[in-house]
């Protein structure tokens, strides 16, 4: 095969995997019942005049399967921490006892689970659609390459390649799906 079409395959299959650890982490923030600290990724509080993620003022831990605790580095980030999370809106209000903020985890109604998993499945053809959009890509590239003599063969050879391993990252997906469905459908 074509020097420059392994290239493309490389360059795709890279972009690929980025988009996979990008549909993980957009599923772990979907709560299943569990707490996780994960479920605070992305919160920015105000930090002496700039926005800073969450876990760069304060330590974060999960001492039991309900509860999560922000402790501040500094106790005057209680507040705009505890505003912040009721900001970002995640569906749990924080409980502030003057040195530590406490989020209780509520268990999920039965309702609420069947919105998760439909969430969940948005994330993940979310996921499918940017591989494909990928695997698009690659394959204009590769048959841009026509200009600079490859061959038809090599052309057809590297789509086929291309395609291959789409199908292996779309599985991924399907499985980061199945398992997080399971996870919130498991009482």
């Amino acid at each position: 095969m074509n020097d420059l079409i392994k290239k493309q395959i490389t360059d795709a299959q890279a972009t690929m995997d980025k988009a996979i650890a990008h549909c993980e982490s957009e599923l772990t923030k979907i709560r299943a019942g569990k707490a996780a600290v994960g479920m605070l990724d992305g919160i920015t509080v105000e930090y002496y005049g700039s926005p800073t993620l969450l876990a760069q003022v304060a330590a974060l831990s999960t001492p039991d399967p309900r509860t999560i605790t922000v402790q501040p580095w500094e106790k005057n980030m209680l507040v705009p921490i505890e505003r912040a999370i009721m900001e970002a809106n995640i569906g749990i209000n924080p409980q502030n006892d003057g040195s530590i903020i406490r989020l209780v985890v509520p268990p999920l109604t039965e309702e609420r689970r069947r919105e998760l998993v439909k969430k969940s499945k948005e994330e993940a053809e979310k996921g499918k659609i940017a591989v494909r959009n990928i695997r698009k890509d690659a394959n204009e590239k590769i048959k841009k390459l026509k200009a600079e003599s490859v061959s038809d063969d090599e052309i057809k050879t590297g789509e086929a390649e291309v395609q291959k391993i789409t199908d292996a990252y779309i599985l991924k997906v399907d499985k980061l799906s199945e398992a997080k469905e399971k996870d919130i459908m498991t009482v």
